[in-house]
Order: C-alpha cells, then structure tokens, then sequence
C-alpha cells in the first residue's frame, strides 16, 4: 500500500493509505453470493436471446436500489408480472457507494412520509432476519446559529404534531449524547432517537431477494436500447432491449444518473431533468473512542455528517459550490467505479470535520470516495407519469437521498402505477412540475453547482437561485428591471416579487434579508398593498400559462365540460372559473377559462401548472382528433390592472365602455389599447380588488404598459410584485392550487363548492363530489387570524406551521401572510378531526365543528403557540363583488 499525506488549513497531516474500493465492494459481493446461491436472479451473456421473456405487464430499468424497491412493493401489491433490468450488476451505479444515513427530519410532507415509511420498511424487514445492517442509532443535527436552531424548533413542532419523536437539546446535552462532538460554538440542536443508519448495497439485494420470491423476474447485463410507443396519444407498448423485445403495458425509468439518457430513447423524448455531481467522503479505520451505536451526526452549517463505519468513521458532506461530472455522457460500464480523487476540493469539508469532530485529527483514513450522485434542478425527486408517454413512470434524481427515500418512492410509485395516483400528495416531486427547458444540459450543469450546497444550506422562506436566471422572461422584464423590480422565478420564468430603488433586479442581501421573522420588503410590499387598494397597480403576470381549445364542431365544449366542474356552457364572453377534478374530487387544475367563440376557448392557469395542465388535457383529448388543444403562454403576456382606478384608467386608452354595467365581472372582450390592437381583457384580477387582467399578444406588451403607465400618472399608478398580490389573496380568504389546492383537497373542502355544478351532467369526479355534499367532508380549509402577535418582532409562519384545536393536533397551515387591512397575521390551512389512529373522520356538519364556540384555536410557530380565531368560508350574494356573481365570504368565530 502506498502512503501519501493529505493537507488541512490547520497543518494537521493524516495518513492516507490507498485501499481502493475494497471495504465497500466486499459488502455488495457478499450479497450478490447469497443471491447466487439461491439463483433468484439470472446474469444474462451476450447471445442469450431466449433468456429473456417477450412478454411482461411491467419493465422497470434500473437494479439500484429504486428499481428494486418497485418492484418489491409492486410485488406486495400483488403485481409480479414484472422484468427489471439492469444493464451492468444490482448496485452497480451509486447505490453501492451510498452513506446509509436515515434521517426522518424532512422540509415537507411527502418527504417525511417517504422517509419514516423507508425506516419503518427497514427496521422491520432486519427484525424479520433480512440483513441490511440497521442500526437505530439516532441523529444529532447541529445548530451553529439562533437562526439554524429556529429551523429546527420548526421542524420539531411538526414533527411532534405528526407523532416522531424529537427534542432540542442543549450543547451540554449535544456532549453526552456524543463526546466526540466538539460543542464549544453550538447553539443547540436537535435529537431524532428513531433515525439510523445501515448498508444501502444490502438493502437493494434484500428487495431484489423478496421481490423474486414474489414471482418477479430480475435481469443483469441486459441493456435498453428503445422503448416503443403506439396510438396517436403516446403510449408504452414495450421496450427494445440488447436480448430482445418485450412487450409491456408499464414502463419505469428507474436509471438514475443515466435516466436522462434512456428518457431520449422513445418517441416523444420523456424529459428526465437530472445532472451527476462528485460526492465525496472520506472513510478512517477504527477509532479509540467511537462507539458502535454512535449517533448519525449532521452539522448543517459546517456542511458535513459524520456516522459510525466499522468502528470509525465515515464523514463527508455537500460543499457551497459542487463539481459536475459526465456533462458529455456517463462512460461505458462505468460499474463498481469511482472518480479522481480531489483533496483540494474536498479541503472545504475536511476543514470542518476536522473542526467538528476533533479525534479525526488523529485518525487514518482507509479511503477518500469520490462517487458520482444525480441531482436535479430544485433538489428535490423525480417521481410519478411523464407528461409525454402515457404508462411511462420515473423515479430517478434522488440528490443523494436514494437510501432514506427508496422505500417510501417504491411504495408510491406502485400506488401511481396501480390505483392512477399515490396516496398522499406528491406534486412537489412531481416530474410534470417542469417544462422543457428544465432538461437543457447546460441549464442543468450550471443548476447542480448551486443544488449540491443548498442541501444543508439554511431553508430559508422565498429564497431564489442564483443560478439559470433570465431564461424566461416577458417583453416587460428590462423595463421592469430599471424599475427596482426584485425578480423571482417561477417554472424557470423571471417575475416580479417587489420593487425597491435601491434593488437592480436580483438577489441583492443588502436588499433582500434572509430570516425568519418580518421580511426586509416588508414596508415596500405594504405599499404597494395599498397602492391596490386605494389606487391602480400594475403586475406583470405574463408567466401564467395560457392555453387555447377549439373544435369545429361542439366538440370542443362537450370535452371542458366533461373535464371541468364548473359549467362551462356559459354565454360567449363569459369568463368561467372552475376546477379540473380527479376520480376522488380533488383538484387537477385550477382555472379561469374564457369562452370567445361557440366552440373556441383560452385558458389560463398558474405557471407551476403549465406541464401538468398540458398532460391532463392531452390525456383527456378524444381520441378522434376532433378537438385541439395549443399552448400559447408564450404568444401572450398579461398585465393585471388592479385597484379602484382600475376602470377609469383602462377607459381611457380604450375605446369601449369599463363601466361596470356594460364590462362585468367575469366577462372577457376583446379590445385595443392605445394602437394595439387583439388584447384579450378580462374583469377579474385573482385578488378579490376590482380590475382587468389584459392578454396581450407579446409584440404589444411593452406598448401597451407604456401607454398604461403614461395615461396613470393622474391616478398614480404604480407597478406592484407577486407578494402584494399574495397579501391581497390570502386576506380575501383565495386559495392557490400547488400552496393550498391540491390532488387531495377538493372544492366541497375549500369552500369552492359554489364553482361546481353538479346538475349539468357528467364530469370527472362528479360521484366523488355528489358523495360528499350528501354524506360530508374530512377535511375543512379554514383562516386564522392570529391573537397578540406582534409583526415586527415575531417570528413568522410560512406553512406548515402545526395547529391545534383544544389541545389536539387537527392539521397544518398551508400559505401565510400579513393582512394590512385587517393588520393582523392571516393564516389558511385545513383542519380534520383526527381519530386515534390518525386517520381524519367524516364530518356531515363540519362547518359546525370548526366553528364551535368552545373551540380554542393555537397555531404552533417554532415552539411557540398562538391562539387564533377561525373562519370558513360561506358562500353568499356579494353585491360589491367584482369576482363572481357568488364568491365566498369569510365567516369569523366570535
């Protein structure tokens, strides 16, 4: 063995002895021999063409650890008529170099439920004797900052309402539970007892081992070249592999880093955006001191974790900025294989190990991995149904999470695959939440640089990335730039937040603080709030995706109505708002749509919404080509006229009447402005003020703010962001789909049942709704009002904040903000009655149990609960209503 020495910036040397790839390699070899010996998978040579079946209801590529958990709990579910392949060896890409750290303190749901399920699946499976190396040995995450330890006592609150067991300690605390943790500049932490570690490469044998015995066929060294595809509205009819075709119903690209380059392997493209980084970690042989049940330590704000490993230690972490790899593909059989080692750019991380655990210091290092790791554009998986290929499903991108998630995405992935969808909400990992864009090679090797640090970075609220910026933006952008616009972006599509004069367009610190309590834009978005209320503003909204449907026939209006709740048979002009509902009632889309001819129809939904709402309503197309369907969000930009003056401004470089008698709430026209001509206006704004969105064809855009703008001035108009908007909506009581709508949440639960008319005949999730008007709900979407809560010292509730009725957990909050007008903090969430089980119980009269007069209210905020006061919403004749002709009206506890 060759010694070198490795240099730190505290003139520490450690003796580092080349072992190549040994310690980890024997675990996997030792898993494949126990397969072997039971010859529960087959190893296919080259000419095996009849080894192969031709036939399978179920191909899933991919033998890591996500391709073999789906087909274990596809297998659970009684589904065995499955192949996976895997083109090189089970384990072979980066599952083998895994850490197999299990931690369950989550920033989401769908996370933590992943999470704790995938615990819950190992720990069981080791107790029933499969060896995967478990231990429950507890984690420690390190707080070095009062703002970190509040991200935690976040965190801890949820994780106590949803049942986990979790506790702030103290550093003296931190010390006992770890001595080997050097605590002198820690403000805290928190202690999760139920988190752990264990092997990945055994984890993924054991699934392979069960899922076989269930009837499930595993393949090695059979490579995918094509999947096939038929109908005109693509669909999965097999795949092409180097030892035959299979015909198949399903498809999962379960590839990891090369997911992206079998998602171009079938017609259409499937969009698979992903990106390999180095990762890196350094492993030491056994250390005097370090005790085999030795907590899983994460110090987020020095970028490291450290476990247990064979009596010492293995600690590596996600550095500020990473190295991307493989930018011009992955190389042949890259199996069982690592990276150059890179000290000098590991030196970061050394630095704060060495920092934080300081027997390190003295330590020898068996081996420095460097491992490639998929990592995708938000940081967060890729899960669920292309928008592109019907049947064809990804798991793929687990940004160095494939262990902690696989068994809650394998779960889930058989429930999307079985039942049409999975059972809790999975839109933030959905893969549709992207556009195409998003899979630019470019786009994403410059993205990953920044998503490797954010892991461990502080989750901060409506932070932006820094990084892919200025990629989609409206004519109006520059104008808005040299205004003091602070941009955000939204499907990679640049947005105005808020303006200040002293911001030049960007994430400015000086500008923009990053905390938890009152944001720096506090005072300027409170003007702007009231600019809309008290004058005319203008919001450039041009990235809501727009969508055009026609027919020749009455085709076109037979398909809405049959995909929409709402009625859409209205008088032509009429603007209808309506959701787009599943199987179950919950919401698919949420939409404003405008009926301009018999049989023609625009369309607008939110931005997040333009991929999913494009698959949804290509999924529904009849199949005789009778109808289309076009998006055109970039034919358009929008401008929102909002406030008071809103009328009077618009009527003065237009040439037809704004009154409101003869341009009416939810009424579309089309009319000039200034010398453009072909705007489509509609009297509705998504904040519950009067005004006008304006659909402007792109080439017009900057004309007509322009001459909006100059014709204001007597008004004093004024430009406004995203976030007066949102103050606007979230005090009107306004629910947005992907913050508080979503695939299980539907309209008879967030007050909307005034936007579906169940007496027009049949409709996508129809039964579901008739079934709760006649029997109840589980679930009510209700606005707090927050008592004794002090704005500018506080701190503040973004979502997800616990709360509590009576003492008893009853739900979440899902988006807050501050209510100018009503100068209190508002908060929306829903609330369920939650049996001992944690299931929510049917309610007939749920109103009635919300608004209770005993009922006691506190929303939990980093620790700290605050009593509320509850509304719902009642739908009742508005006269002042410039939204609809019924709109809900908040109903306040006394």
């Amino acid at each position: 063995m060759a010694s070198v020495w490795c240099k730190s910036m505290q003139n520490f040397k450690c003796q580092y002895q080349t072992l190549g790839n040994v310690s980890l390699v024997k675990r996997c070899l030792i898993g494949r021999q126990q397969m072997e010996q039971t010859r529960l998978y087959t190893i296919v040579q080259p000419g095996d063409f009849n080894i192969v079946p031709k036939q399978a209801q179920v191909v899933i590529a991919g033998g890591g650890v996500i391709g073999t958990s789906v087909a274990y709990h596809l297998a659970e579910r009684g589904w065995t008529d499955v192949i996976l392949l895997e083109q090189g060896r089970l384990t072979c890409g980066t599952t083998w170099h895994a850490a197999g750290l299990i931690g369950t303190m989550r920033s989401n749901v769908a996370e933590s439920k992943m999470a704790i399920y995938s615990r819950n699946l190992y720990r069981r499976l080791e107790e029933e004797g499969h060896g995967m190396g478990w231990k429950q040995c507890g984690s420690i995450s390190l707080a070095r900052t009062k703002n970190r330890l509040i991200d935690f006592k976040r965190k801890a609150a949820l994780a106590k309402a949803n049942g986990t067991e979790a506790h702030i300690v103290t550093p003296a605390e931190i010390q006992k539970l770890s001595p080997l943790i050097q605590t002198e500049d820690l403000c805290g932490g928190i202690y999760i007892p139920g988190d752990g570690q264990l092997t990945a490469p055994d984890v993924t044998i054991v699934l392979a081992n069960l899922a076989k015995q269930k009837g499930v066929k595993v393949f090695e060294g059979v490579q995918i070249d094509k999947v096939l595809t038929k109908n005109k509205s693509p669909q999965v009819s097999g795949v092409e592999t180097s030892h035959g075709t299979i015909q198949c119903e399903y498809f999962v690209n379960c590839a990891g880093q090369w997911a992206r380059e079998l998602g171009k392997l079938s017609k259409p493209k499937v969009r698979v955006p992903l990106h390999s980084c180095e990762h890196f970690y350094v492993v030491t042989k056994p250390i005097e001191g370090v005790d085999n049940m030795q907590p899983v330590i994460r110090d987020l704000d020095g970028m490291i974790y450290v476990r247990e490993w064979n009596g010492g230690l293995l600690a590596g972490g996600f550095e500020p900025v990473a190295k991307p790899v493989f930018h011009r593909g992955i190389p042949e059989k890259f199996e069982f294989q690592l990276l150059t080692e890179d000290w000098d750019h590991f030196q970061i991380l050394l630095d704060e190990i060495l920092h934080r655990i300081p027997k390190m210091q003295d330590a020898q290092v068996r081996q420095l991995l460097n491992g490639p790791e998929s990592f995708t554009p938000d940081g967060r998986i890729l899960l669920g149904e292309s928008s592109l290929i019907n049947n064809y499903f990804v798991a793929a991108g687990m940004n160095s999470h494939g262990i902690v998630f696989a068994g809650g995405a394998g779960k889930f992935m058989a429930e999307w695959i079985i039942d049409g969808k999975a059972s809790t909400d999975m839109w933030s990992h959905d893969i549709r939440r992207f556009v195409s864009l998003h899979n630019n090679k470019r786009f994403l090797g410059e993205r990953v640089k920044e998503i490797v640090g954010k892991l461990y970075r502080l989750p901060y609220p409506l932070v932006e990335y820094a990084t892919g910026r200025k990629l989609r933006t409206s004519p109006l952008h520059t104008r808005l730039e040299g205004l003091g616009a602070y941009f955000g972006e939204t499907m990679a599509y640049e947005r105005a937040m808020w303006f200040s004069p002293q911001n030049e367009g960007m994430a400015d610190e000086k500008v923009f603080k990053l905390t938890w309590g009152k944001p720096s834009w506090f005072e300027s978005v409170q003007e702007e709030y009231w600019a809309c209320k008290e004058r005319v503003c203008l919001i450039d909204m041009s990235s809501f995706a727009k969508f055009e449907i026609k027919s020749t026939g009455p085709g076109a209006l037979e398909y809405l109505q049959y995909i929409c709740s709402n009625d859409i048979d209205q008088d032509i002009g009429t603007v209808v708002h309506t959701g787009m509902q599943n199987e179950s009632g919950g919401f698919e889309n949420d939409c404003s749509i405008a009926r301009l001819q018999d049989n023609y129809f625009f369309m607008i939904c939110p931005a997040t919404q333009q991929t999913r709402a494009s698959f949804w309503l290509r999924h529904h197309l009849p199949e005789d080509g009778s109808v289309q369907v076009r998006d055109v969000t970039s034919m358009y930009s929008g401008i929102n006229l909002i406030g008071p003056h809103a009328q009077q401004l618009l009527g003065d470089v237009t040439d037809i009447s704004t009154d409101r008698s003869d341009f009416k709430a939810m009424t579309c026209k089309e009319i000039d402005v200034g010398c453009a001509s072909g705007i489509r206006a509609m009297r509705l704004t998504h904040s519950g003020e009067d005004g006008f969105i304006l659909y402007i064809p792109a080439e017009y855009a900057l004309h007509t703010y322009d001459t909006l703008m100059h014709a204001g001035k007597d008004y004093g108009a004024r430009n406004a962001g995203y976030y007066a908007m949102r103050h606007l909506r979230i005090e009107k009581f306004f629910a947005y789909w992907g913050l508080d709508l979503h695939t299980f949440t539907t309209p008879m639960e967030c007050g909307r049942e005034f936007r579906v008319n169940l007496d027009k005949g049949d409709f996508i999730g129809r039964d579901a709704l008739q079934q709760q008007k006649d029997h109840g709900i589980h679930q009510k979407f209700v606005q707090f009002l927050l008592d004794d809560f002090d704005v500018h010292s506080d701190l503040w509730p973004w979502g997800g904040e616990p709360i509590y009725r009576n003492g008893k957990y009853v739900g979440q909050t899902t988006t807050c903000g501050y209510g100018f007008t009503l100068d209190q903090m508002v908060c929306l969430g829903y609330v369920s009655d939650f049996d001992e089980d944690g299931k929510p119980q049917l309610k007939k009269y749920m109103n009635k149990w919300v608004m209770e007069k005993d009922a006691q209210y506190e929303i939990d905020i980093a620790g700290r609960k605050y009593t509320a006061k509850a509304g719902i919403y009642t739908p009742k004749l508005a006269m002042s209503s410039f939204e609809a002709s019924f709109i809900p009206v908040p109903v306040q506890q006394k």
